[in-house]
C-alpha cells in the first residue's frame, strides 16, 4: 500500500514540473499532491501504530460468538486498509466494518472507534466485550437477528455517538442507563420486541437529534423528561403502544424536522403548541383516540412538504390559505370529521401531487378548476354533490365513491361510480344476485367446492374503483405507501402455501393496500350472508427462521358493513406461520341490497421488513353467499308452521293481534319514557344501538365476559371506532329499574376524575338496559367503580 502512495506521489512531481507553465492544472495538481502527502502520512504513521491489544482481543471474541469471519487481521492489527481514515466504512462491500484512530500516545496506538455489521443475518446477543471498546463512537448492528437484553454496561461507553441496534430481536427492558451515554446524536432500536416503558433517563441524552423507535415494543406515556431534548431533528415512534396525550412540550424543539406518531394509542387533542414547529418538513399523526382536534395548529408550518392526519378527530373546516403551502406535495386527512366545502385554494396548489380527504363530512360541488400537477385524489365517503368538472376526465388517479354525485347525460361519468354512490342504486330493490367470488389481485379461476372466483385483476392504484360490467361487484382502493414509488398493489408470488381443503392458485396473487381496501357486493337479496375472506402471508419469513424477513408484522381492521369484526388482524398469527392459508368466516346480514367488506390499515405494523412498503392490508379471496344451512331454513319452515297454525284458528289470529297492539302501545310508551328521562339528564349522554353494542361484543360473547355482579354481566368488546371498553349489560333479574339506570347515568356523567372509570354512553332499546365505560386492563368494573 505505502508503495504504490509513493509510486502516485512521484507521478504527481513529474506531472508537476511538466505544467509548471500552466496555473490552473499546476493548481489542481498542488492540491492532489497536499492530499496524497496527507494520505502517505497518515498511512505511515499507521504503519508505525499498534491497535491496543485489549480491543483486538475483545472484537476477536465478539466476531467468534456471532460466527463471523473476522477482519483481515494480520499480525493482530484490524486497524489496517481503508479502517485507518474510514473513509470507506458505509460502503456495502466493506461489511462488517471498523475505522479506527491512529493518533494516540504520539502516533504509536490505535483504537477502534466505528464498528458496523449491517444485514449479515447474523445471530447472538450483545457481548460483555464490549465494555473493552472504550473509545468506540459509532455501533451500528441493524438488520441482523440478535437477541436478548440490551445489557446495563452500554452506558459506560461513553464515547458513543451513535448507536443503532434497530431491525434485530433484541428483548426486556430499554436499560435506563443509556441515559448516560451524555454525546449520543443518533439512537436507533426501532424493530424489535423491547418491553415496559421509555425510561425517564432518556431524557439527559440533550444532544440527541435523530430518534427512531418504531415498532420497538415499548408502551406507556412519553416520559416529561424528553422535554430538554430541544435538538430533536427526527423522532419516529410509529406502531407502538404508547398513551397518554402527545406531549405539548415537543412544540419547543424547534429543530424538528421529520415526526411520526403513526398507530399508538394516543389521546387527543393534537397540542397547539405543534404550530410553533416552523421547521417541520414532514409530519404524520394518526389514531388518535377519544379527543378532537382542529387544523388551527398547523397555520405557521408553511415548510411542511408531506402532511398525514389520517383517524385523527380532526373537525372543523379545511382553511383556505392552503395556497401558501408552496413546498407541501402530499396531503392526507382522510377518516376525520372535517366538514364544509373544499376551498379552490387547495386545488390550485403549484407543488401538490396527493390528495386524500376520504371518509370525511364534506359537502358542495368539486371545485371547478385544479393544477396539472394534482393527479391523485380520493375524495370517497363524503357528501360531494352536484356534476363534474372537465378536469375529472385529465386525471389518472381519482376516487369519489359513495358521495351524491347526479348522472346525466350532460355531464362526464365515470364507469361504474353511479352505482357507488351512498345509496348504492344499482340493482337495488331489483336484487338479482345471491353470492359473489372474487379472486383478489388475479384472474378468473375455479376453487375448491366448484367456486368460480371472477378475476379482479386490473391496475388499481392510490385512488382507485372499478366496477364488474355485471355490477355484480366492486373493489375500492385508497392509500399512498410511504417512502417508497413505484410499489405494486399486488404481491405475486410462485410459493406453495398449505392448508387442507385450499386452492394453491388462489394464493399466487393478493391485492395489497397501504391503507383502505374495500370489496362490495352488488344487487344480493336481502337476507343472512355467510362471507368468507381468504389470506395468506406471502411476503415474510417464517419465525422459525429467525431472520431479519421473519422479523415483519402485518396488522389491520376487518369491517363488515360498517361493524368492526376483527382488530389488529394478523394474518400469520392466524394461520399459525407464513405462506399457510386461513379462512375466516363472517356471518352478516344484508338487508338494502348491497355488502361492504372493508380491509382498514390503523397503522400498526412493521413498515420496512424486509422491503419499504411491506405493510396494509393483504388478501387473497373473497367469497360470499346466501347463508341456506338447516338452521337458516329451520327458521323459515317454524315460521312457515305458526303462520299455518294462525290461519286455521282465525278467532285466535284477531286476540292475538289485539294483544300485540296493545303491548306494541304499551312499548312505545315506555320508549317515549326513556327518552324524556335521557333528555332530563341536561346534555344527552351519547346513545349507542343495541346491534352496535351486539357486534362490538360478538353477540355478547361469553369469551369476551369480565365477569358478573347483582345487576349483571359485563364485557369487553371493540366499538367500530377502535375504542376498547366494557359493556355492563343490565339482566332481566336484575331489580335496578328504569329510574335507577337513569340516576346511575346522570351521577357519572357529572363527575370527571381520573381515578374514576368514563362513562362513554348507554343504550335503552325496549327492554335493554346497557351501560358503556371505558375498559381498564386487569381490573373489574366493580372495581373502578366502587373500589
Amino acid at each position: 500500500m505505502r508503495i504504490s502512495t509513493l509510486g502516485t506521489i512521484d507521478n504527481n512531481m513529474i506531472n508537476l514540473r511538466r505544467m509548471l507553465k500552466q496555473p490552473w492544472p499546476l493548481l489542481a495538481s498542488f492540491c492532489s499532491l497536499c492530499f496524497l502527502s496527507c494520505f502517505w502520512f497518515q498511512v505511515s504513521v499507521a504503519q508505525n501504530a499498534t491497535t491496543d491489544p485489549s480491543e483486538v482481543t475483545a472484537l476477536i471474541s465478539i466476531f467468534r460468538q456471532w460466527d463471523m469471519l473476522a477482519l483481515p487481521i494480520r499480525g493482530g492489527e484490524p486497524c489496517i486498509g481503508f479502517a485507518i481514515n474510514g473513509s470507506e466504512f458505509e460502503k456495502p462491500e466493506n461489511n462488517p466494518a471498523v475505522t479506527c484512530d491512529c493518533t494516540y500516545d504520539k502516533n504509536t496506538t490505535c483504537h477502534i472507534t466505528k464498528l458496523r455489521v449491517h444485514a449479515l443475518k447474523k445471530r447472538g446477543v450483545f457481548p460483555t466485550e464490549f465494555e473493552a471498546l472504550r473509545y468506540l463512537a459509532v455501533l451500528k448492528l441493524d438488520k441482523n437477528n440478535f437477541t436478548g437484553p440490551l445489557p446495563a454496561f452500554i452506558g459506560n461507553m461513553s464515547a458513543l455517538t451513535v448507536l443503532s441496534v434497530s431491525h434485530n430481536s433484541f428483548s426486556g427492558p430499554i436499560p435506563k442507563e443509556l441515559g448516560n451515554l451524555k454525546e449520543l446524536t443518533m439512537l436507533s432500536f426501532g424493530s424489535n420486541n423491547f418491553s415496559g416503558t421509555l425510561p425517564p433517563e432518556l431524557g439527559n441524552l440533550v444532544n440527541l437529534g435523530l430518534f427512531y423507535m418504531d415498532s420497538c415494543g415499548l408502551s406507556g406515556e412519553i416520559p416529561s423528561t424528553f422535554a430538554k431534548l430541544i435538538n430533536m431533528q427526527v423522532l419516529w415512534a410509529s406502531d407502538n403502544s404508547f398513551s397518554g396525550k402527545i406531549p405539548s412540550f415537543i412544540g419547543n424543539w424547534r429543530k424538528l424536522t421529520y415526526l411520526r406518531f403513526q398507530g399508538n394509542s394516543f389521546e387527543g387533542p393534537i397540542p397547539s403548541s405543534f404550530s410553533q414547529l416552523t421547521s417541520l418538513e414532514s409530519l404524520r399523526i394518526s389514531d388518535i383516540y377519544y379527543v378532537s382536534s382542529s387544523l388551527d395548529f398547523i397555520r405557521n408550518l408553511k415548510n411542511l412538504t408531506d402532511l398525514v392526519l389520517r383517524n385523527t378527530l380532526i373537525n372543523g373546516s379545511i382553511p383556505t390559505d392552503f395556497g401558501e403551502y408552496q413546498r407541501l406535495q402530499i396531503l392526507d386527512l382522510g377518516f376525520n370529521n372535517l366538514t364544509g366545502e373544499l376551498p379552490s385554494s387547495l386545488f390550485n396548489m403549484s407543488s401538490l401531487t396527493y390528495l386524500f380527504l376520504g371518509n370525511n363530512i364534506l359537502s358542495g360541488p368539486l371545485p371547478s378548476q385544479k393544477s396539472n400537477k394534482l393527479q391523485t385524489i380520493d375524495l370517497s365517503y363524503n357528501y360531494f354533490s352536484g356534476s363534474f368538472p372537465p378536469w375529472v376526465a385529465t386525471i389518472s388517479q381519482l376516487n369519489l365513491v359513495v358521495n351524491n354525485f347526479t348522472f346525466d347525460s350532460s355531464n362526464i361519468t365515470l364507469p361504474g361510480l353511479n352505482c357507488l354512490q351512498r345509496d348504492f342504486p344499482c340493482n337495488r330493490n331489483t336484487p338479482q344476485y345471491t353470492s359473489f367470488s372474487i379472486n383478489c389481485g388475479g384472474p378468473q379461476m375455479r376453487g375448491s367446492g366448484g367456486i368460480l372466483y371472477e378475476a379482479e385483476d386490473s391496475a388499481l392504484g392510490p385512488a382507485t374503483f372499478k366496477v364488474t360490467s355485471t355490477q355484480k361487484w366492486a373493489v375500492s382502493n385508497a392509500g399512498l405507501f410511504s417512502d417508497i414509488k413505484n410499489k405494486s398493489f399486488v404481491e405475486t408470488t410462485l410459493a406453495q402455501v398449505t392448508g387442507t381443503d385450499v386452492t394453491p392458485e388462489l394464493f399466487q396473487t393478493s391485492r395489497l393496500s397501504p391503507g383502505s381496501l374495500r370489496y362490495y357486493g352488488l344487487g344480493l337479496q336481502n337476507g343472512p350472508y355467510i362471507v368468507t375472506l381468504q389470506f395468506a402471508e406471502m411476503v415474510f419469513d417464517s419465525r422459525d427462521e429467525q431472520s431479519r424477513q421473519s422479523l415483519g408484522r402485518r396488522v389491520f381492521d376487518i369491517y363488515i358493513q360498517g361493524n368492526l369484526r376483527r382488530k389488529d388482524f394478523d394474518i400469520s398469527k392466524e394461520a399459525g406461520g407464513v405462506k399457510r392459508a386461513v379462512a375466516r368466516p363472517f356471518k352478516v346480514n344484508v338487508t338494502e341490497n348491497y355488502l361492504d367488506i372493508h380491509l382498514f390499515w390503523a397503522g400498526k405494523g412493521t413498515c420496512c421488513i424486509p422491503e419499504q412498503g411491506d405493510y396494509g392490508p393483504l388478501i387473497s379471496a373473497v367469497h360470499a353467499a346466501l347463508d341456506l344451512t338447516p338452521t337458516t331454513l329451520g327458521k323459515k319452515s317454524r315460521t312457515g308452521l305458526i303462520v299455518g297454525i294462525a290461519v286455521a284458528v282465525g278467532v285466535g289470529v284477531v286476540i292475538l293481534l289485539l294483544l300485540f297492539a296493545v303491548l306494541y302501545m304499551r312499548r312505545k310508551t315506555s320508549e317515549k319514557d326513556d327518552d324524556e328521562d335521557l333528555l332530563g339528564l341536561g346534555p344527552r349522554p351519547n346513545t349507542f344501538s343495541y346491534a352496535e353494542l351486539r357486534a362490538a361484543t360478538e353477540d355478547f360473547n361469553p369469551s369476551n365476559k369480565l365477569g358478573e355482579g347483582g345487576y349483571g354481566p359485563v364485557y369487553k368488546g371493540t366499538l367500530s371506532d377502535g375504542r376498547v371498553v366494557a359493556v355492563k349489560q343490565l339482566s332481566v333479574a336484575s331489580h335496578q329499574g328504569k329510574s335507577q339506570f337513569v340516576t346511575e347515568i346522570a351521577t357519572i356523567s357529572a363527575v370527571q376524575h381520573r381515578n374514576l372509570v368514563k362513562l362513554y354512553g348507554c343504550c335503552i332499546e325496549g327492554s335493554h338496559r346497557i351501560l358503556v365505560y371505558e375498559y381498564l386492563e386487569n381490573k373489574s368494573l366493580d372495581q373502578a367503580l366502587f373500589d
